[in-house]
């Protein structure tokens, strides 16, 4: 299997596609002003506590109070807030090494034994903000990285259970023992099976210079206030999923580029190559056939294989997805029984690619065709499961119950993924009535006059859909030569999948947008 990471880097946001031979199998969204990202370290102050709750709110300067239970303060809290009184009473930051480590909090404990209204804490972002939830907070402050997590203030070391062998699960643990400070706990993770002293020892150095750093910020901090920003969308993506079977890493932008670069050649300097500036014509989503992928796959209805298709449906509390043959033929050679388990299959593969892609968290309830065969229901969430095990996310499959039923429970940290692939009129934005689209190319030509002569703008790059670019650019003498002549300008036309047949978007050679809509000529 093949796997590559396209990064589409636009003004208001940026794009994160991973393919899986040519098959869009994971797409991250993240505007380029996003804030409250998970793994975020904010001085939070306490706004409200809810003893029936035991949690308390907490305004870390997001538009919506953070929510912070008493479970996710961390058995370590009231090391943390001793900490934060040292910092108090000296200009020197403590190191932790040093410092003497305070008894955990109870685990039956109140929220109002250990937190009062006004209170300066410090938090860490686990769930950003979902529909009309605020953002989930933790106070067991960690830094993650490709082989390990630190948790300051806990002295202990743990392995991750996907590490099967226990030779090699007493080899991390005896040697990250050795070498981590003390009051340190390290949480090891699976990618660091088999990995040298030399690469770990590097990265806990690297993880325990990123806490004294958030330390330094914290002494001068005033609530409310971001203390440590997680590593960009990218950047953390790629932590979690680099693997030797990356070919390539297609970036269309030379600063997030050269961040990429620079990570890959910390954690693998021989696959450093893999990273690739994109300089083509078409926009990079075009080129590798990811914008078609993305309309057909976020609709409601969903194809997937000789006719069949699944129905995805979200609710508040859930997300139900049907399974149809839809007309699909019967194979001769196959029954009833037979040919329902093999359009089954096909979906379960279908439905862990949609899992992972629209990053659907919560109970998932799967409805699908009917089978009397145990053998083959069994064999269902045996496929399911080995589907699933390349999802990163947490997750639960249980047995088909006797309606047929398959219960999903997804981790959900993020909100989902939601793509509309209907799209509005372009020319009449939804009024019912257009221009002659044959006067289209005059519509154009108009705006290029009054960019080239009205706003002196002689460099630009036209965006329109591929069928009406080839037309304007057909024969020796097309349209856009008769343009150029004309004008006196140069510019480019680029196909652009995105947009509808009859819409258009101008840049500058800065590549911002000028703004042309024909829909200030309609009002």
């Amino acid at each position: 299997m093949v796997s590559e990471l396209v990064v589409d880097v636009q003004p208001k946001e940026i794009t994160i596609a991973v393919l899986e031979d040519k098959k869009l199998v994971e797409l991250q969204k993240e505007a380029q002003d996003a804030s409250c990202a998970v793994g975020n370290i904010y001085l939070g102050r306490v706004k409200k506590l809810m003893p029936a709750l035991n949690a308390a709110f907490v305004d870390v300067g997001h538009k919506k109070d953070a929510f912070l239970h008493y479970l996710d303060l961390g058995v370590e809290f009231n090391s943390i807030l001793y900490f934060q009184k040292q910092l108090e009473d000296k200009k020197k930051i403590p190191q932790i090494s040093k410092l003497r480590l305070q008894p955990d909090i109870e685990k039956e404990g109140s929220i109002t034994d250990v937190l009062k209204v006004g209170q300066e804490v410090l938090v860490q972002i686990a769930k950003e903000p979902i529909s009309t939830k605020g953002p989930r907070l933790t106070s067991e402050i960690s830094f993650a990285g490709r082989f390990m997590v630190l948790i300051p203030f806990i002295d202990r070391v743990s392995v991750s259970q996907k590490i099967k062998s226990r030779e090699e699960r007493t080899r991390l643990r005896q040697l990250i023992q050795s070498i981590k400070p003390k009051n340190y706990g390290v949480i090891i993770r699976t990618n660091s099976e088999d990995k040298r002293v030399a690469e770990l020892d590097a990265e806990l150095k690297l993880l325990v210079k990123r806490w004294e750093e958030t330390s330094e910020k914290l002494m001068k901090a005033k609530a409310t206030s971001l203390i440590y920003e997680e590593t960009g969308r990218t950047v953390a993506l790629l932590r979690d999923i680099f693997s030797p079977s990356f070919e390539q890493i297609h970036v269309n932008d030379k600063d997030v580029c050269k961040q990429i670069a620079e990570y890959v050649s910390v954690i693998a300097p021989e696959r450093k190559n893999i990273v690739k500036l994109y300089s083509g014509r078409l926009p990079i989503l075009d080129n590798f056939g990811i914008t078609k992928q993305i309309k057909s796959l976020f609709g409601k209805t969903v194809m997937f294989r000789n006719g069949a298709y699944l129905i995805i449906e979200h609710t508040e509390a859930l997300h139900v997805i049907d399974v149809n043959s839809g007309n699909r033929n019967n194979k001769s050679a196959l029954g009833q029984e037979d040919n329902a388990f093999e359009v089954n299959s096909a979906a379960a593969e279908e439905i862990a690619r949609q899992l992972r892609l629209r990053d659907m968290g919560g109970i998932i309830v799967i409805d699908f065709i009917d089978m009397s065969n145990g053998e083959h229901r069994n064999k269902l969430v045996s496929k399911m499961q080995e589907f699933m095990s390349k999802d990163r996310a947490k997750h639960n499959i249980l047995p088909l119950s006797k309606f047929g039923l398959m219960q999903i429970t997804r981790q959900r940290v993020r909100p989902e993924m939601e793509v509309t692939t209907s799209e509005e009129c372009p020319t009449c934005f939804g009024k019912g009535t257009i221009k002659s689209s044959i006067l289209f190319t005059d519509t154009l030509e108009g705006k290029i006059d009054y960019l080239v002569n009205k706003l002196k703008v002689k460099k630009f790059v036209l965006h329109i859909h591929p069928y009406v670019a080839a037309y304007i650019q057909q024969g020796l003498f097309s349209l856009k030569y008769k343009w150029r002549k004309k004008y006196g300008v140069a510019f480019k036309v680029i196909p652009d999948q995105s947009l509808g047949f009859l819409q258009y978007l101008f840049y500058d050679k800065d590549g911002s947008e000028i703004d042309l809509k024909e829909e200030v000529e309609m009002k």
